[in-house]
C-alpha cells in the first residue's frame, strides 16, 4: 500500500492479560477493515489507562475506528447497577476511550463506533445500557451462537430500519439493511445530542450518529468490519468514513 494520500486512521486497542503478561490488542478485521473498507491506514492506540497526549495525538490523525470488544464499559460510568460476577470489563481501555472520543469530536476529527464503541460513544453523552437485553423482556435475541462456527456467528442475523435523513441513509440510499447481530448489552437511554440512525425490529437503537459534529461522527450496535468487502451495505460505512477521513487529511496538509 502507498501511504500517498492515504488518512491515517487510530484503532483503539484492548487491553488483556494473555499468560503473565498484559497486552494492548486488535482484532486484525479492525485493521483490515480500515485498509480494505475505508482505503487508509491503522495506526493502533494502546489502552494504557494514563492520560493520553491527546491534542498531539489528534493532530497527527484523520480518523479513529473505536472497536468492538470482549469486555464492557464498566457500568459506574453510566450509573448502572453492578455488573453480574464473570462480566470482562477493561478499565483500562474506559480510562482512554471516554475522553477519547469526546476529545476527537470536538476537534472535528471523524470517528466510528462499533459495538463496544457504540456504547462507549452512549455513555460519554450521558446515556446507559441495558447490561442484558436478553433478561429485560421486550427485545429479540440478539446475542450470537457462540458453538457456531464464525460465519454463522457473524452471518445476518435481523433487519433494521434506517432513518431518512440521517448519516447512515445518506451512506446506503435505502431505508433498510440486514446486518449481523453479536451483542449482549444495547441502549437503554439514548445520549444526549445523540440521534437515531436505525432501529432493530424490536425498537432497540442499533445506530447513532453526534447532532452538533464537525465531521463524520457515527456509532452502529452491529459489526460491518466483518468480511467487508463482501457486504455493500457495510461497505457503504466503511466508504462514508474513509472520505470523511480523506476530507481531514486534505484539511491537515493545508
Amino acid at each position: 500500500m502507498s501511504l500517498s494520500n492515504v488518512p491515517m486512521i487510530g484503532v483503539v486497542a484492548c487491553n488483556q492479560q494473555i499468560g503473565l503478561h498484559p497486552f494492548n490488542i486488535v482484532g486484525e478485521k479492525y485493521l483490515l477493515s480500515v485498509v480494505n473498507g475505508a482505503k487508509g491506514f491503522p495506526l493502533v492506540i494502546p489502552s494504557l489507562g494514563i492520560t493520553l497526549p491527546t491534542q498531539a495525538l489528534l493532530s497527527r490523525l484523520d480518523g479513529i475506528l473505536f472497536t468492538g470488544s470482549p469486555s464492557n464499559v464498566e457500568p459506574h460510568h453510566y450509573q448502572g447497577p453492578s455488573s453480574a460476577e464473570g462480566t470482562h470489563h477493561d478499565p483500562k481501555r474506559d480510562a482512554t476511550t471516554l475522553p477519547l472520543i469526546k476529545a476527537a469530536i470536538d476537534a472535528g476529527i471523524p470517528v466510528l463506533g462499533i459495538c463496544r464503541g457504540f456504547q462507549e460513544m452512549n455513555v460519554v453523552f450521558g446515556g446507559s445500557l441495558h447490561q442484558k437485553l436478553h433478561e429485560v423482556g421486550q427485545y429479540i435475541e440478539h446475542r450470537e451462537d457462540k458453538h457456531a462456527p464464525l460465519d454463522v456467528q457473524y452471518g445476518l442475523s435481523h433487519k433494521i430500519d434506517i432513518v431518512p435523513g440521517g448519516l447512515l441513509h445518506d451512506a446506503w440510499g435505502c431505508d433498510f439493511a440486514e446486518v449481523n447481530s453479536v451483542h449482549t448489552q444495547g441502549v437503554d437511554r439514548l445520549g444526549k445530542g445523540l440521534q437515531p440512525e436505525a432501529h432493530a425490529p424490536d425498537g432497540l437503537v442499533e445506530a447513532f450518529s453526534v447532532k452538533d459534529a464537525q465531521a463524520f461522527a457515527l456509532a452502529v450496535q452491529w459489526h460491518p468490519e466483518w468480511k467487508v468487502q463482501d457486504n455493500q451495505f457495510y461497505s457503504s460505512i466503511f466508504d462514508a468514513f474513509g472520505n470523511a477521513c480523506r476530507l481531514h487529511a486534505a484539511k491537515r496538509e493545508k
